[in-house]
């Protein structure tokens, strides 16, 4: 093994789905705020840096700080309904507003 460092990364939760992060990371969530917006991402699930940070008491000090870089739409979603045998339709389509962020800083 050599002498590098590895890579902090951190497992957070976020508009009801997880995701592993590292500093300098782009990554599209669920709409967070305005782009130029400073947001602090909780709960932190996981801290892997040196050493494993996973207990309760040691997570509640924890922070993953993002930027939000930009507001996206995600791809649309079509969707079409029907009644049988009484002439009613219905086509519909959505797409999701999400935000753009870069990690930039983990704290354990």
């Amino acid at each position: 093994m050599t002498g590098s460092l590895s890579a902090v990364y951190a497992v957070i939760r976020t508009g009801g789905k997880q995701y592993k992060v590292e500093e300098g990371q782009t990554l599209d969530v669920e709409l967070l705020g305005e782009p130029g917006a400073e947001v602090e991402l909780t709960p932190v699930l996981l801290v892997d840096g040196d050493s494993v940070t996973a207990a309760p008491a040691q997570l509640g000090q924890a922070t993953v700080t993002a930027t939000v870089v930009d507001s996206v739409k995600d791809r649309k979603i079509n969707g079409f309904t029907y009644k049988n045998k009484s002439n009613q339709r219905r086509r519909w389509g959505h797409r999701q507003q999400k935000s753009r962020i870069r990690i930039t800083a983990i704290k354990a």
